[in-house]
Parts: structure tokens; sequence; C-alpha cells
């Protein structure tokens, strides 16, 4: 789960990594409450859960109230990289000598976390590192030793730095990397880290992304997941405790796991568009199978329905209930194609023929999928 950055710069303030005085704003008034308590110039960021916001103009630049007016008006009212802006971080500009670059993210291959320092900041790392490796250095935390400030000295050092920005950015860094710890991260960044010229360190912006499979042992307070999910269709997923990907076709798919999901759309996309992407992992029941139709007939326009179920740990039968009850109380005319395998299967599709819905018995997917582009092209 990422997090805003107004999010994450409050839980860098709380654990004690300097940020800009700032305020969210949900409209243009507010904005300009805000700015006139910080005082002009200030900073209008838009607040998207996506990065490179600054390239597609979310980020602007007020010097007076009027300038304000017209940037926020225009910020909330605007996308960015189709996003809606519903809020906007208003922050005090501060004068900065120089901008660094740090990041702590878990390296794939190694399983470690990674902290990476740049002294170019404020633009893409990735770029950096290819046009100028020299000015990046990394070191792996092994997380049976642990995590020690000489670790961040040694690894400053190695950019050429002097003792007493080396000092002031070690510091900052073992703040991050107990934030790393505390939230279990993906990836913590500063970018860019603002080196004032008094010599001050600031982060000016703040990336956080927790793990999900955290969420439930992180014992600070986490904005509610499902409140970020912009997509409609994808939120009420979430809340009916699927996976759900709004696509862009007219082929409807319900899976009991992503791989039969993946293999569906796979498949299907040769000939077809799937219109999403649903898997319901292990816990199938009536209710469930009813509210996943439900979910995939708030897509207009759909041409079909395809399920593609397995009876291993799922009872497939009892989800075959839901889906009938569906088609009946809705009196579904689109077709429903389905192939259920696994543990009371012959069962499951009875209770599927019932309903009308087309059932395939072979085991490859390829076959339910001819069946499917059969009754489409009707």
């Amino acid at each position: 789960m990422r997090l805003h950055e107004y999010e994450a710069l409050d839980i860098f303030e709380q654990n004690r990594i300097p940020v800009p005085r700032r305020g969210v704003a949900n409209t243009m008034h507010e904005a300009l409450d805000i700015a006139g308590e910080i005082g002009y110039p200030v900073i209008l960021k838009a607040q998207v859960l996506v990065g490179g916001r600054g390239l597609a103009g979310g980020i602007k630049t007020a010097s007076s109230p009027d300038e304000l007016k017209d940037i926020a008006d225009s910020l909330l009212s605007s996308e960015i990289k189709g996003l809606s802006v519903r809020k906007i971080l208003v922050c005090e500009k501060l004068e900065i000598e120089k901008e660094l670059y740090l990041g702590i993210t878990i390296d794939g291959y190694s399983g470690k976390p990674v902290i990476v320092v740049s002294t170019e900041g404020g633009v893409l790392i990735e770029e950096t590192a290819r046009t100028s490796p020299e000015k990046i250095a990394a070191i792996h935390i092994d997380p049976s030793f642990g995590y020690y400030p000489y670790q961040a000295r040694g690894l400053l050092k190695m950019l050429g730095l002097k003792q007493q920005l080396v000092t002031a950015w070690s510091e900052i860094i073992g703040r991050l990397f107990n934030i790393v710890l505390r939230y279990e991260s993906l990836i913590a960044e500063i970018n860019p880290l603002a080196v004032l010229p008094n010599g001050g360190l600031f982060a000016v912006d703040a990336v956080l992304e927790v793990d999900n499979s955290a969420l439930s042992r992180i014992r600070m307070p986490l904005p509610d997941r499902i409140d970020r999910i912009e997509n409609p269709l994808e939120r009420r997923g979430r809340e009916i405790g699927v996976t759900y990907v709004d696509l862009d076709g007219d082929i409807g798919i319900i899976s009991s796991g992503a791989g039969l999901g993946m293999a569906s759309m796979d498949i299907i996309g040769k000939h077809m568009k799937p219109a999403n992407f649903l898997e319901t992992g292990g816990g199938i029941t009536a209710d469930q199978l009813y509210r996943c139709m439900e979910l995939v007939m708030m897509k207009p326009n759909l041409r079909a329905i395809f399920i593609n179920i397995y009876g291993g740990i799922n009872p497939i039968h009892e989800g075959a209930k839901g889906v009938v009850r569906y088609i009946k109380e809705h009196k579904l005319k689109i077709p429903v194609v389905a192939k259920a395998l696994g543990n009371r299967q012959e069962e499951t599709w009875e209770i599927f023929r019932s309903a009308g819905v087309h059932v395939v018995v072979e085991a490859a997917t390829e076959k339910a999928v001819d069946k499917l582009y059969e009754l489409v092209k009707q």
C-alpha cells in the first residue's frame, strides 16, 4: 500500500526527519488559508498515488493569493496519469542550495534492504545510474547483523562529501531505516533531500510504500486501504474480498485463482477482449460468487461471462449455487460459459446447467474458450 506524500511526510516528521511546513487542502479556499499561515511563495502538489507528478504538471509554485487561486482550481479539477486530483499539498518553498537522493528498498535478488544515496536528487535515480554511476553509492543491510550508523557514514564517504554533511545525512538515514523496519516498507524514498544554505537537510518530498502482507502486523495507525482505490469496480472487489482489475474489454471473467485467471485472460485475448481480471482466492461461498456476478455485471456492454474454477480447497458446488441464483434473479440474457473441475465437479456441472450455463467438462481451458467464442459470434 503506497501512502500519499502528505501521509508519508507526517510519518517522517514523527520520526524526527526535518520536513517543510505544510497543509493538505481539498478546496481552493483551504489552500488559501494554509498558504496564508505559511507565507508566500508556496509549492502546490497534486496528491495522487503515482510517480512523475512534476513532469505531468502536478507540482507548481504560487507567489501570491491570486496565482494560488488559479493553480489550486486547475489542479483540483485535473487528472494526473489518469488519476483524479482530490487533494493538494501546500508546502513552504525552501531556499535550496543542493538536492540529494536517499532511498531504501528491498533488493529483489538478495531479499535484503538496500540503502541508495546520490549527490544528484530531484531526478529519476535510474537516469542518474545510467548517466553518472559515480554519483551513486549503495549498501546492503544484512538483517541478521542489523543496521549501525557507521555503515551510513562509510556509504556517504564514498561520495566524497564533507564531514558536516556526512554526519547530518547519516542521522537521517538511520531514522528512515527505522521507519522501514517499523512499517515493513517495500520502499522509503526522499527525493529530493534538500540541502539549505545553512547546511540543514530537509525532506521536501516523501515516498513510503508498505508491504500489503504486513498490514495486520503494523501497530501504528495507517489510512484505510480501500479508500485510496480510485476505480469503483476495483474498490468493490476489495470490499467483497476478491482481487479485481478493470480492463477495457467485454468478456467478464471469474476465476478461483490467479493462475486460472491469467490463463483465461491470455487465451480469451487471442480472439476477444477481457473486461476484467477477477480471482476469488480460496474462500468460495455461494454468497461470494453471487457478489462476484454482481461485480462483473457492473461493467457495461458485456457480451458474455467466462467462469474458470477449480475444486481443491474451494467448494465449487457452493459457488455454482451463487452464480445460478444471480442468473435466475436477474434473468441474465448473455451467455455464461463455465469450466469447473475438481472436488464434486459433477454436482457443480448439474447446478450450472440448471440455469442454462454452458458447461465445458474438458480440462483444457482452450476448449472452454472455443465454446465461448462460438456463442459470442452468434
